[in-house]
């Protein structure tokens, strides 16, 4: 490796580690807005503002021409995912410890490469099924379905919600990566901000409740913040390599447990954290197969 890309490698690790701990940030943010009483549609409707806001720059540079489509369909169902996958993770934080929720939305990278071969025409070779089937063992040893006291029994309406963002989650990837095909970043953020805003404003103003300026300065950061996850993974592997920088998404997890524990004295069971291992090994297997070059 030479000098120039590790300087580029190191770079990217630092970017992914920000975006993780701004990821870290977005979760307390909603269990801190959701004590508070402020409803999970008004802060997707905050989010979704914000994903706009972040698109202006880019609005007043190309124009409405930015918006320009062969393929609206896919940005709106790409839109659509990406609203699903916010509400039922915010969600799925109100029943869940931060630990636990966090390792859930890693079967996302399993869930992905499931429908990667049929949808995306990729190759899925012996190590990317490995994962695959070590990620949804791991999500079993976590759930233990066959005990009566089990985290299924505890929490059902939580890891529903969290294993459903899990799966929308894959639509957005599936989708993203079809559209990068053909279309520039700022057509695909452009339309993902539209419709995740229109998507959710009629929920956000049936659900509305009047809100205080300690809350609304609370939401303004939170939508000010929020798209800044999107924007540093990108920045992160246009910078270093997958191989490289992919592993470091996953200090989501530690991040998440050491704050569940030092905020809100969550601490999942032997169980749970050995699932959450197993989760984590097959989630950073299929990374490491999909940043190996393909013959």
């Amino acid at each position: 490796m030479s000098a120039h890309q590790a300087r580029d490698n190191l770079r990217g690790a630092a970017l992914m580690a920000g975006a993780a701990v701004l990821f870290s940030l977005e979760a307390l943010f909603v269990r801190w807005m959701t004590a508070r009483g402020i409803p999970v549609t008004t802060q997707l409707m905050f989010r979704a503002a914000g994903q706009l806001l972040w698109i202006l720059p880019l609005l007043r540079a190309g124009g409405f021409s930015l918006l320009r489509t062969r393929h609206a369909p896919l940005h709106i169902l790409r839109g659509s995912c990406s609203l699903a996958t916010w509400a039922l993770y915010y969600f799925s934080l109100g029943f869940l410890d931060l630990a636990t929720a966090t390792a859930l939305s890693f079967t996302n990278v399993m869930a992905t490469t499931l429908l990667a071969g049929p949808l995306l025409k990729e190759k899925v070779g012996p190590l990317r099924w490995a994962g695959v089937m070590a990620g949804f063992a791991g999500v079993c040893v976590m759930l233990r379905p066959w005990e009566g006291a089990g985290l299924m029994a505890a929490a059902p309406i939580g890891v529903a919600a969290a294993l459903g963002s899990s799966i929308t989650w894959c639509g957005l990837t599936v989708t993203t990566r079809m559209l990068t095909r053909t279309e520039g970043t700022g057509t695909i953020l452009a339309w993902v901000g539209l419709v995740t805003t229109l998507g959710v404003l009629p929920f956000a103003i049936w659900g509305w409740q009047p809100v205080g300026l300690g809350d609304l300065a609370l939401l303004a950061a939170f939508a000010i913040f929020t798209p800044g996850i999107i924007y540093l993974m990108t920045e992160a592997f246009r910078f270093g390599e997958a191989s490289a920088v992919g592993p470091f998404q996953y200090l989501r997890l530690p991040i998440m447990a050491l704050t569940g524990w030092a905020i809100y004295a969550e601490a999942p069971d032997g169980m749970a954290w050995l699932g959450a291992g197993i989760i984590l090994a097959g989630a950073a297997i299929v990374s490491s197969a999909d940043a190996r070059p393909r013959r």
